[in-house]
């Protein structure tokens, strides 16, 4: 185990499920879901890290990845009490032993108030964090929206302008979201199509995340035009955790037409049927028209999400 002192600081991971207890003394939504993690192989105890000051919990930080996963993909839970300058060496130590060598950090996200930039107490707390992870080497990615459909909101009926069904094949699929790729207002998007091209990307996202999903796979749908001709596609699904709209979006040769309410609310009938207690989505501040369609299909800002990433 990596254990350093710094001062009266002492930074090391948590030794074991045992220790959740005093991880957890700080409070974040996250909180009730790590044990799970532990158990289910989206953490280790070895991404789970403390600064203590004799045995008071005074910073925390925590790495997520998928299942089995051998390395974390977001740095996702980051809290300090009251000194910056305890979450930097918390960082600074933890990230040697949690990133390999020579690979650039995994990227931060962090749950916040909606109107955090509002309230001063809130604009603090998001403030100290992300100074902590600037001082290590981050930047602003990007700040998301985190939106919510409740059941008993109206869901649109169908004007019969599309028509939805499964995904006959995966290749299909591929083509319509290399297809989305132009244009995209979305931010991770458009940061991997300067490493890739849109198949790459399109390829990538389909492997890693949508094929992980442990929802049926025959909830995913095309929309189409009467004559066949596809117009986009939405996935509904279910990530471990809630039920989400993972990804919808509309071909270039189709937008401009409204179409995207039309699909949103097809995604979010097929999920309102299997009785889900609520609709998790997400789109990008700067995506205003996506943000609208949200908005439009009853859909509320519960959260906003910050993004950080070290170049």
């Amino acid at each position: 185990m990596t254990t350093q002192h710094h001062t009266d600081l002492t930074l090391r991971p948590i030794t074991g499920p045992d220790e959740l207890d005093l991880f957890n003394s700080l409070p974040y939504v996250l909180n009730k879901e790590i044990a799970k993690d532990l158990a289910e192989g989206r953490r280790r105890p070895e991404w789970l890290w403390l600064a203590l000051r004799g045995d008071r919990l005074v910073a925390r930080a925590a790495w997520w990845s998928r299942p089995n996963d051998e390395h974390p993909l977001v740095l996702d839970i980051l809290d300090i009490v009251d000194n910056t300058d305890d979450g930097v060496r918390l960082l600074s130590a933890a990230l040697p032993t949690v990133v390999p060598a020579g690979a650039t950090p995994p990227e931060y996200t962090r749950f916040v108030p909606p109107d955090w930039r509002d309230d001063n107490t809130s604009r603090r707390i998001v403030q100290d964090r992300m100074e902590v992870l600037e001082r290590t080497g981050a930047k602003l990615f990007v700040e998301r929206l985190r939106l919510e459909w409740r059941p008993g909101t109206p869901i649109p009926e169908p004007t019969g302008r599309l028509v939805f069904r499964p995904v006959r094949e995966p290749g299909e699929l591929v083509d319509l979201m290399t297809l989305v790729m132009d244009g995209s207002l979305d931010a991770h998007s458009r940061d991997e199509l300067t490493r890739m091209s849109a198949r790459q990307a399109a390829e990538e996202q389909y492997q890693t995340e949508l094929l992980r999903y442990p929802s049926p796979r025959d909830w995913w749908r095309i929309a189409t035009l009467p004559d066949g001709e596809p117009v986009g596609f939405v996935i509904p699904a279910h990530n471990g955790y809630n039920p989400i709209i993972a990804y919808i979006g509309v071909v270039p040769a189709h937008r401009g037409h409204g179409y995207i309410d039309e699909v949103l609310a097809a995604g979010t009938r097929l999920l309102a049927e299997q009785d889900v207690p609520w609709i998790r989505a997400a789109t990008d501040v700067g995506n205003v028209p996506m943000a609208k369609a949200f908005a439009r299909a009853g859909y509320v800002t519960f959260e906003r999400q910050i993004d950080m990433t070290w170049s």
